[in-house]
């Protein structure tokens, strides 16, 4: 039942604290239309685009008290990990021993809140934790944070098959539920949910076995992403053989005259694009798509262990469990969403095929030649590389995208559609893992100080190259008891009972009370210049993954519940990808692109048109991939259902007979076996749908609410107040099926159900946004 924001796909970990004690600092809501707002939009891209202005701005609070990582004011040395991981365990043993206790109506009544601050106290060391031993540079602190994370993730896995907490809040559901408001009661089913996941119901035998099958699972799974390879590990050609691709690239894996090339990679995958010779491209993609038997061996546990996993826990598949408490409910709504897709993209589909065969006809000379897998991605690269473009030059683009103006044009559309800013703020010391780390607090026109977030986002030596967003600490109301417990000990690392009830993290004081805000850490790995003073500058891939990323962020920072347990991106797994994939439309929207996107150095505003040019290119086949991530999908549901039980279970069978059944595209041949590379098996068992799903939810709701951009309407404030009441602001505290209907204002939607989910499959992925775009000078 307890679990961390970690564990879930796309979704991420939690996040800190600014507004310090009145006597200390106090930070007011800014008039974003007032002198300050336009200096703190300068200072903004100033600290992002001038190093010398940063190393200027960030001196000021360079000597002083440590202020604790995060502000954290346990967190000012190593040691301070282990006495915020023994504080919040003793708090969180004293509420486990309070709810076990209860016995009266009145205090059923406060067993879901005590349940939720239960919760919460293990996500404030579980999630911080977590994400500073993968970040932080001091492997002292790593160790620190790696050992409070253990003990709280042990504690939490005890409190899972406690079977007298999820009596409790049975009898408190009975006893006292038709007190509690409507977030409430959805936080106790989620609760009551999470608690017969875990076995609780079971007798001790099933249960035992439950806990050692969900171990030999983590085991398995962990083994079969980390190990899989290829049964033919290399191919080997003459250097010769490899005309077409980078000289340069050919070179790093050629030794007397002989390559040997890595079957699966970077270097596989561009010769695939570029080696003009048809039989070394099928000899590369054969051995590419054929897993080792071990790999398969793996996959086969994992997924007859899940289908045990399920079966012990009385439901029909693994997929029947995977989606209980998701949109679609059920594998049968998948499957009719996916079908239902299928169909919507097919012509598309159709018509890129019949492109690429013209171009293998035109090549080879030979109006007979069909196309073949290991022709796909060379020929795409050869229709794509004859239309003529001025982007041929990487830095073209890039020079109107330094950093900077980048966030500053988020955060000025997001003062027009939601009347927030980001305001930049000076790191106290010991405040941040890392001198680069950008402090930025964010502001309501209405609210005031809403969130705090972390922006880590230079390259330099060690980092994950992997663009995320963490919550490492999300919102909820600190209830009048916690203050009072905290006044009671008078703790002098703190100045108030408010800031010692959350650990000196940010809060603020509201009309309903005191509310813990979301603190957030995005992590990017963008290049810089070292010794220039050119500023960073972003390819146009890489705004998409900043607007990505920050649209994870908008659903964190608005969606401001008064439990953790559903705030900002703790929803649904197939509706959490929804607000960033919509922030995608916006980096794309000329209107949008007007408020930011200019040249570096001569501030020229950039060509809408060449958006438009880039756009086209980037969509001539991406019809082609949503038919692989369909099929993809497809086989995800089928490896979880109720088959995987069967001895004769094949999935590379399997994986064949859904190519020729649902696509148009040439199916691998066989004695191939794709399927073993397919990592997302574990981490997204049953769901890996999902991402489609929301790919089609934002097309909509772009088209429906944005009116697709045209007329400005990506940034009329209307428009951004109806995507923030009726989506972003409930976080996971509404059934997602009624905020998708509120937005949209198509009540057939409302119920959810397989109809519901194949009406969604019917609109597509790939409205008709692009006559728009081509009529702005595309040449596809």
């Amino acid at each position: 039942m307890f679990k961390s924001a970690i564990s879930r796909p796309w979704v991420c970990s939690r996040c800190i604290r600014q507004q310090l004690s009145p006597r200390i600092r106090r930070r007011v809501a800014v008039d974003p239309t007032a002198p300050g707002s336009h200096h703190d939009d300068k200072t903004l891209g100033q600290i992002f685009d001038s190093p010398g202005f940063w190393r200027e701005y960030s001196q000021s609070h360079k000597s002083g008290h440590h202020a604790g990582l995060f502000q954290n004011r346990y967190l000012t040395s190593p040691e301070g990990f282990e006495q915020f991981a023994n504080t919040s365990l003793e708090k969180a043993k004293r509420v486990v021993a309070k709810i076990l206790a209860a016995s009266t109506t009145e205090q059923y009544e406060h067993v879901v809140k005590d349940l939720e601050r239960l919760s919460d106290l293990l996500c404030r060391i579980i999630d911080l934790a977590d994400f500073v031993r993968a970040t932080h540079p001091d492997p002292r602190i790593n160790q620190a944070a790696t050992r409070a994370y253990a003990k709280m993730y042990e504690y939490m896995n005890v409190l899972n098959t406690t079977t007298g907490l999820a009596r409790q809040l049975d009898i408190a559901i009975k006893t006292a539920g038709s007190a509690w408001g409507e977030e409430e009661k959805l936080v106790a089913g989620i609760l009551k949910r999470d608690f017969a996941k875990s076995a609780v119901d079971l007798p001790q035998a099933d249960k035992e076995k439950f806990i050692l099958l969900s171990q030999e699972i983590s085991e398995v799974g962990s083994e079969f992403v980390e190990s899989m390879e290829s049964a033919q590990p290399f191919v080997q050609f003459k250097s010769s053989s490899l005309y077409g691709m980078d000289p340069m690239l050919v070179k790093e894996f050629t030794r007397w005259g002989q390559v040997t090339l890595p079957a699966i990679g970077e270097a596989a995958h561009a010769a695939l694009h570029t080696v003009y010779d048809e039989q070394v491209r099928k000899q590369i993609f054969s051995a590419g798509r054929t897993a080792s038997r071990s790999s398969l061996r793996r996959l086969h546990s994992l997924l007859s262990k899940r289908a045990e996993l399920a079966k012990l826990s009385r439901f029909q598949s693994y997929a029947h469990m995977s989606l209980e408490d998701k949109m679609a409910k059920t594998p049968e709504a998948v499957n009719g969403f996916l079908q239902e897709l299928s169909k919507d993209n097919r012509p598309r589909v159709e018509s890129c095929l019949a492109d690429l065969l013209a171009a293998k006809k035109s090549y080879t000379k030979n109006p007979n030649s069909g196309l073949e897998p290991w022709d796909k991605e060379f020929y795409m690269s050869q229709v794509l590389s004859s239309v003529p473009s001025r982007l041929r030059n990487a830095d073209f683009l890039s020079s109107y995208f330094s950093l900077g103006r980048v966030m500053q044009g988020i955060s000025r559309l997001f003062t027009r559609l939601y009347g927030i800013r980001f305001v930049p703020r000076e790191n106290l010391p010991g405040e941040t893992w890392n001198s680069d780390v950008r402090t930025l607090d964010i502001v309501s026109e209405t609210d005031g100080h809403v969130a705090v977030m972390y922006c880590d986002l230079f390259a330099r030596p060690g980092k994950s190259p992997n663009p995320a967003h963490f919550t490492i600490r999300c919102s909820r109301r600190i209830r009048d008891g916690e203050i009072q417990e905290a006044a009671a000990v008078a703790n002098p690392l703190f100045d108030s009972a408010e800031q010692a009830a959350n650990d000196g993290m940010a809060f603020s004081r509201t009309p309903n009370g005191v509310m813990q805000l979301p603190i957030i850490a995005l992590i990017c790995n963008f290049a810089t210049n070292p010794g220039s003073k050119t500023p960073s500058l972003l390819s146009f891939n890489e705004v998409t993954t900043l607007f990505h990323e920050m649209g994870h962020a908008i659903h964190s920072i608005l969606g401001r519940t008064n439990f953790q347990e559903v705030s900002g991106t703790r929803c649904a797994t197939d509706f959490a990808e929804l607000p960033s994939i919509i922030m995608e439309h916006f980096a794309s929207d000329p209107s949008v692109l007007a408020l930011f996107a200019r040249h570096y150095e001569t501030d020229q505003p950039l060509p809408v048109e060449m958006i438009a040019e880039k756009l086209a290119l980037d969509k001539k086949f991406e019809s082609v991939d949503t038919e692989h991530q369909l099929i993809l999908s497809l086989l995800d549901q089928a490896c979880h259902s109720s088959r995987a039980l069967d001895p004769s279970f094949n999935t590379t069978e399997l994986f064949h007979s859904l190519q020729r059944q649902h696509g148009v595209m040439p199916p691998d041949p066989s004695g191939t076996c794709g399927e073993g590379f397919f990592g997302h098996l574990f981490g997204y068992g049953g769901s890996y749908y999902s991402y489609l799903f929301d790919r089609v939810l934002a097309e909509r709701i772009w088209q429906q609410v944005f009116s697709g951009g045209r007329d400005g309407g990506g940034l009329i404030r209307g428009n951004g107040e109806r995507f923030k009441g009726e989506v972003l602001k409930w976080g996971g505290a509404r059934d997602p099926w009624k905020c998708l209907a509120g937005v949209l204002r198509d009540e057939r939607v409302e119920d959810g159900g397989k109809e519901a989910m194949q009406l969604v499959g019917s609109w597509g992925v790939e409205r008709r946004r692009r006559d728009r775009l081509e009529g702005r000078g595309s040449k596809l």
